[in-house]
């Protein structure tokens, strides 16, 4: 994620209904779907939940979110797809394993667990889409298994190694987030743990152009959990400005693309920070359709439809 905000505009047109949304002491659940812990590495389960039938589409969360960011696309979603929505590990209510030696959130692992999970649910290939973090572990996915993705979504963010190298000079202030995470474990943790909320919340704020796209019982259930993740988002975060740039360093030496059908929904930032934003990433894609989409940065949130409409047409290529 690079930049959000900006001032309202219109409604989504899509609206699901959310379980236990009376019960503020109980996280909200999308209704219909069913919750199960799935195995996916030693010791790593993550938090899923599947709704509908038919072709199976997973969907990725970002930051400072969990699954919940998709109700209203996955409740659509699901009147005709297998809809799998899971907490990434580190985040929501899957498992936060200790990161000893910066490997454990590398998007490599992530992208495994996600392969894994559809897996273990029966699906040996599905339709993958994923915004901010979640994106780019779609990314690797679709990079490191390509046999398994048969099509790819990214909802507004940039390949990890085009992220670090447009980001220069001041406009690089709007991603303060990513060089502060960066840094060697022990700062960033206690900082962001002396106000968790402030620091969470300034970005629900800052990032969507509609506030009222994430009603209080959803960004009370995003501050929660983000408060009881720190370290593991933290992690994330730092595997990005190291282990991550590497590996897609490495793929880009190599000539390696995303051989699936690809869209990509972003903001119009890509002028105001001075790069062309479907030019790199046309780099990394062989059937590449690259979209702007007119609201903040959670799309899921504040235009669904625009969302699940552009990943049914994906589907269709």
């Amino acid at each position: 994620m690079l930049i959000g905000g900006g001032h309202a505009g219109s409604g989504p047109a899509i609206r699901a209904g959310l379980e236990n949304e009376k019960d503020s002491t109980v996280a909200p659940r999308i209704t219909g779907f069913d919750y199960q812990r799935v195995p996916v590495a030693e010791g790593v389960a993550l938090n899923v939940a599947v709704g509908g039938t038919g072709r199976p589409i997973v969907l990725l969360h970002g930051f400072p979110q969990t699954h919940l960011m998709w109700r209203h696309v996955a409740a659509d979603l699901a009147a005709d797809h297998t809809v799998i929505v899971p907490d990434l590990r580190g985040y929501g209510d899957s498992d936060k394993p200790a990161d000893p030696d910066g490997l454990t959130y590398a998007k490599r692992v992530m992208a495994a667990d996600v392969v894994a999970a559809a897996r273990a649910l029966g699906y040996e290939r599905f339709a993958l889409a994923g915004h901010d973090r979640g994106a780019l572990v779609a990314i690797r996915a679709g990079l490191d298994h390509p046999a398994a993705v048969t099509h790819l979504a990214s909802l507004d963010v940039l390949p990890t190694l085009d992220m670090w190298e447009a980001m220069r000079g001041a406009s690089a202030a709007v991603g303060f987030h990513l060089y502060l995470m960066a840094q060697p474990p022990g700062l960033p943790e206690r900082l962001i743990a002396g106000s968790p909320d402030a620091f969470f919340g300034y970005f629900l704020d800052i990032w969507a152009r509609r506030p009222d796209a994430i009603p209080a019982d959803i960004r009370a259930a995003y501050l929660a959990a983000s408060r009881a993740a720190i370290p593991s988002i933290v992690a994330d975060y730092r595997a990005s400005a190291f282990i991550d740039v590497e590996h897609d360093t490495t793929d880009r030496a190599a000539g390696n693309r995303l051989s699936m059908p690809v869209t990509v929904l972003q903001q119009d930032w890509g002028a105001a920070l001075g790069f062309d934003a479907a030019a790199l990433w046309r780099a990394w894609t062989r059937d590449l359709d690259h979209r702007t989409v007119s609201c903040g940065h959670f799309m899921a949130e504040e235009a669904p439809a625009e969302v699940v409409k552009a990943l049914r047409d994906l589907q269709d290529r």
